[in-house]
């Protein structure tokens, strides 16, 4: 691959990332609100049960585009990178997954902070940034980062090389390129396992992201505040907001990496005439 290839794929890893991150956030929005809202220590009528489900969009949609295209731009490039060291094509995706979540979370976790807080309160998105700024400061803004990186790492590595064992096997089994509406499939199937894995971990990361400082969940990191809620809710409370999570990252599976491959397929045949 010359260089040529090489920026033409960074470029349409960085825009088809984008374009697909800003479906999911459109299209499942309100899902995630749900479970924001039934994870939150508050109480999900408290925090506003089924009233204002797009409340805190604003504030994702500004890091959505991003965030999938930081996300994509360093897996794909990271893959190819990859190739030179490693010859285990799953531990080549591992690897490329982790390093993908992590320059994702950067940009990420200070908006997802935000957008918690905002699903979970009757107060704008804008003014609650200010008063975060001012009580949590800039370092407060990452609140939850490394409980968010503990959470999308192992995610990640569930669903990333899933996804691309299951296109392969597809692929193989129907002697063929894989179609989108297959990637979809096999990204929904994906996003099904690590959603269900994962879930615990989720739900430390929202108690965290909603407390403030001063609250027994802002105090700890998410291995206590993990201990603490099966403590006072065993495992109902480990996989409260479980069924709108999973619900959505199955179908965000579907629009994310199915979308993904869709988009990324149609701006590489844009690039190709130039």
């Amino acid at each position: 691959m010359d260089f040529d290839d090489k920026r033409r794929q960074f470029f349409s890893s960085l825009v088809a990332g984008a374009i697909a991150g800003m479906s999911v956030d459109l299209a499942l929005f309100p899902l995630d609100t749900v479970k924001t809202r039934l994870q939150s220590q508050f109480g999900f009528q408290n925090s506003g049960g089924f009233k204002q489900l797009y409340r805190g969009l604003g504030s994702a949609m500004i890091v959505s585009a991003p965030n999938a295209a930081a996300f994509f731009s360093v897996y794909e490039y990271s893959k190819v990178a990859m190739n030179h060291h490693l010859t285990d094509p799953t531990l080549i995706n591992m690897t490329s997954a982790s390093l993908a979540e992590t320059a994702a979370c950067l940009i990420r976790v200070p908006v997802e902070v935000v957008k918690q807080r905002t699903q979970a309160s009757k107060v704008s998105w804008n003014i609650i940034l200010k008063q975060a700024l001012r009580e949590d400061k800039l370092i407060g803004m990452y609140r939850g980062f490394l409980s968010t990186l503990s959470r999308d790492i192992p995610f990640a590595l569930i669903q990333l090389p899933l996804w691309e064992h299951l296109k392969k096997i597809w692929a193989k089994f129907n002697d063929k390129p894989i179609s989108a509406v297959e990637s979809c499939i096999c990204g929904s199937l994906a996003g099904l396992c690590a959603a269900i894995a994962t879930n615990p971990i989720d739900v430390a990361k929202t108690r965290i992201m909603l407390a403030k400082k001063d609250n027994k969940y802002g105090r700890v990191n998410f291995l206590a505040v993990i201990s603490l809620i099966f403590k006072e809710s065993g495992f109902r409370g480990l996989y409260s907001g479980a069924s709108p999570r999973i619900l959505f990252i199955t179908i965000g599976g579907a629009v994310y990496l199915g979308g993904y491959d869709f988009y990324k397929s149609t701006v590489d045949q844009f690039f190709l005439k130039f």
